[in-house]
């Protein structure tokens, strides 16, 4: 009889788990010197994976992962965190070294934070957007930072998102439950690697299925037993530890072999498409680059297809258009402004829904006779917590030093002192919107929010383009930061790992992270043009057009006319798109993504054709290829991942190369201009 009870407890509690709490008990070992310094070493590849990545592309590797439709929902992963708790996994399985689930939770925190650095501190944006100024056209002269001067930048903004996030748990995670989908699908990933009690049942009782009745007065009868062959979780759990690791090294090997030989032969990866004349003139090239194919298949084919209608509207349609009616002079520059519109329209129009629901939420909460609800009470004990003193004193200090450092770093002729302060609060503001967009469609939209800074700063200090790129970075940067975190400290809620532990790798990651990407983009600067042939950083671009914009108000001709029309577009698609993704409708996904239609304009041909190839292998190995069974996701995105830290990790040993003036072997088939490697 007690061996009954005690099973129908092992099951009801199996089928009773929610997503808003833990499924292990807090006892297990979370933060400890293995767990962390394991998360620096996988942040530290993708620190330089990142920046590589987003020097070439803007787009780093914060994608979205779509996992099988039958078993995860979810779409627009990001930051490989999910990637880095399997590659956590596998190193330890590798070493014999046993983990808990919360200290594989502490990896991928710590991996995160260390590998989102590039982005938050703008090096693969606003820092070249710095080096790209003119002195006549605004104002002043390129700044490029010194090693010293851009660590201390990176200081400015590496905590504030930090000592922000906890605060912002409590409202969206712990009161609103919102849904944080990558978190929410991270989570499921460490639960199948650790055979946990599955995350599933409370994510289909969500969703309309009714879990197991705890009132029920009888007991329900239990299952017979099953081979452990036969369940999913087992099996997916595996295939890693048998599988996993094998199917890692060889694609990371094909890839960085690819990459190792493109190197020394630069056309392998500038093939022309359409003969030399379009290769040359409009770029029109094709890159086989296996990195790319695993940044699609992560992406997923939705997200490719939207990009690629962008690279087929901007690069096959409005650049020959622009140059047909002598609008501008090149294919790249009057694009540019149509992608911006349409990236700013997108941003704001998602973030409407949300701003609406934040303040109705907020009159509502001051219309209450001020009890404070069962709702806003947190699940942790306070010793697991990150106490309220920490995070004032880490506000107010990270502010504080901010402010002083950006006035040491630029001067007073770049950003006043008062108007830095100006940034860090509206960073603040703008890093809730960002989060709770992030919470309920898994998007933070950075792009939108750095444009509505830009556009308060060109108020605030009017015809200033240096001011204008700082303030917005400083923005972008909390609201970045807050919304990676946070997805982090949802998978940490859903597995039982400590808030206070995960804050600890939150900032050990940071730190380390910066000299880390200070040093790796001195030394691509050193070894590259940037913008270049092989770095063209396009972010850079629109950071600083838009600065030029709000500085002389001039726009190349019929650009305006173009912007506005496309930006009312895609602010009826984005519209569209939110509604049929609140509601769950299952065509939301294949409504073009107005950011990823940009992207398109943004990148050559090259990059998005290859994302495409990677988006079309993932849509035909689920519909298919692969049965309905969580080993067949875990699978393609370990070797996706392979792929992405192949290319990645060769970049270093190919910048050391550089470094030491080793060249190509041959330029064969290059044409002027095309080829990195190779002189024009």
């Amino acid at each position: 009889m007690l061996q009954r009870q005690l099973n129908v407890i092992l099951l009801r509690f199996r089928f009773s788990h929610t997503p808003e709490s833990p499924l292990v008990s807090s006892a297990s070992p979370e933060f400890t010197l293995r767990a962390v310094v394991l998360g620096l070493f996988i942040g530290c590849l993708l620190c330089f994976t990142n920046l590589y990545f987003g020097l070439q592309t803007g787009w780093i590797s914060m994608y979205g992962v779509t996992l099988h439709p039958h078993v995860w929902s979810f779409t627009h992963f990001h930051r490989m965190s999910l990637q880095s708790a399997i590659i956590g996994f596998l190193i330890c399985k590798l070493l014999a070294v046993p983990i808990t689930p919360q200290e594989n939770v502490v990896i991928q925190t710590t991996a995160v934070a260390t590998g989102t650095m590039p982005l938050a501190a703008g090096f693969v944006g606003i820092i070249p957007a710095l080096s790209l100024l003119d002195e006549q056209k605004d104002g002043s002269r390129p700044i490029t930072l010194t090693w010293t001067s851009a660590v201390c930048w990176s200081c400015a903004v590496a905590y504030f998102g930090v000592f922000m996030s906890p605060p912002i748990r409590k409202k969206v995670i712990i009161e609103e439950k919102l849904a944080f989908p990558s978190g929410t699908a991270t989570a499921q990933v460490i639960s199948v690697l650790h055979k946990m009690p599955s995350t599933n049942s409370g994510l289909r009782a969500r969703h309309g299925y009714s879990p197991l009745n705890l009132q029920d007065e009888e007991p329900p009868c239990l299952p017979d037993p099953v081979d452990d062959s036969q369940d999913p979780e087992i099996e997916a759990s595996e295939v890693v530890q048998h599988e996993g690791w094998s199917a890692l090294t060889w694609s990371f090997l094909a890839s960085g072999s690819l990459t190792l030989a493109a190197y020394f032969f630069p056309v392998i990866f500038v093939l022309p498409l359409f003969g030399g004349y379009l290769a040359r003139q409009w770029l029109w090239t094709f890159t086989p680059s296996l990195s790319y194919v695993g940044q699609g298949i992560i992406m997923g084919f939705p997200t490719t297809l939207s990009m690629n209608l962008g690279m087929l509207v901007g690069w096959g349609i409005l650049s020959p258009l622009s140059k047909h009616y002598n609008w501008a002079p090149g294919p790249v520059g009057w694009i540019l402004w149509t992608s911006l519109a349409i990236m700013s329209s997108d941003s704001l129009v998602a973030l409407i829904p949300v701003a609406w629901e934040y303040a109705s939420k907020l009159i509502k909460k001051h219309d209450v006779d001020g009890h404070r609800s069962d709702s806003d009470l947190d699940d942790e004990t306070d010793d697991r917590l990150v106490p309220t003193r920490w995070v004032l004193w880490g506000i107010a200090c990270s502010t504080a030093a901010g402010i002083l450092v950006v006035w040491l770093v630029f001067g007073g002729e770049g950003i006043k002192p008062w108007a830095t302060a100006i940034s860090f609060i509206l960073g603040s503001i703008l890093s809730i919107l960002g989060v709770r967009a992030l919470g309920e469609t898994d998007l933070n939209p950075v792009s939108g929010l750095g444009k509505i800074s830009q556009l308060i700063f060109a108020v605030l200090q009017p015809g200033n383009v240096v001011a204008n790129i700082i303030a917005g970075g400083v923005a972008e940067a909390g609201a970045q930061q807050a919304g990676d975190l946070m997805q982090d400290l949802k998978t940490g809620h859903l597995v039982g790992a400590s808030p206070r532990a995960q804050f600890y790798g939150q900032l050990i990651g940071s730190t380390l992270s910066i000299p880390v990407t200070v040093t790796a983009f001195i030394l691509y600067s050193k070894a590259y043009t940037i913008p270049g042939p092989t770095f063209p950083a396009p972010t850079a671009y629109v950071w600083l057009s838009l600065a030029r914009l709000l500085r002389d108000g001039s726009l190349p001709e019929q650009c305006a006319v173009f912007m506005v029309s496309f930006a009312i577009v895609f602010a009826l698609i984005s519209a569209f798109k939110t509604h049929a993704s609140r509601r769950g409708l299952w065509y939301a996904k294949w409504i073009p993504s107005g950011v990823a239609f940009a992207i398109g304009f943004l990148n050559t041909p090259s990059f998005s054709l290859a994302r495409l190839v990677g988006g079309i292998i993932e849509h035909i190995y689920h519909t298919r290829v692969a049965s309905k069974g969580k080993s067949d996701d875990i699978r393609l995105i370990v070797i996706a991942s392979g792929f992405v830290l192949g290319e990645g990790v060769m970049s270093i040993m190919l910048l050391v190369l550089r470094t030491f003036g080793v060249g190509v072997v041959s330029c064969w088939g290059c044409g002027s201009g095309m080829c990195g490697g190779c002189p024009a």
